[in-house]
């Protein structure tokens, strides 16, 4: 549901982008916390996050009621919430003297992702709209930061799954293989 039309070539190819965008971050996500698969016991349910995004949606509801401009809004909120929590945890791993090159390389996929989401709203005439800025806690010990690092790690991965079905649902009507 757009104002005006929409060069369909040119958004099949940021389609693709950022696709290809999520699949890097999928790959990121899987070491933000700096740990192997055999440390993972340290994984805890705790939501010490409460302003990370946490997808709430249920698959069959969502993807029965897509409409391009309101899920590519919701991705772009979704994306800048996260890319202001890998920032946030960017700038702790620098405090206490931990590797943050996963962090950095998170935060960039996650700027690429937000401007594609930025350009697509654009070329349909529709308002970018503007993610609310996190409560970030204080971070007082280094495994403070590592149960952060494993909580954003393990949402941003759900996130990159449900960021490409939803991308593959909105592009498969409009796009050819492309």
């Amino acid at each position: 549901s757009s104002s005006r039309p929409v060069h369909t070539s040119s958004l099949c190819r940021m389609f693709g982008s950022m696709i290809h965008q999520v699949d890097k971050l999928t790959d990121i996500s899987k070491n933000l916390h700096e740990l192997s698969d055999n440390n993972e016991l340290l994984n805890s349910a705790d939501n010490k996050l409460p302003d990370l995004p946490h997808m709430q949606h249920s698959a069959a509801h969502f993807f029965n009621s897509l409409k391009m401009n309101e899920s590519l809004s919701e991705l772009y909120l979704l994306a800048q919430a996260f890319r202001l929590h890998v920032d946030w945890l960017k700038t702790e791993k620098d405090n206490f003297s931990l590797p943050s090159q996963s962090a950095e390389d998170a935060s960039t996929h996650l700027l690429q992702l937000s401007n594609l989401l930025n350009m697509s709203l654009h070329q349909m005439s529709a308002e970018t709209p503007q993610p609310p800025a996190p409560s970030l806690p204080v971070v007082s010990s280094a495994f403070d930061l590592l149960q952060f690092s494993i909580e954003i790690s393990e949402r941003l991965k759900v996130f990159c799954n449900w960021s490409k079905r939803v991308l593959r649902s909105l592009k498969l009507p409009r796009c050819r293989r492309q």
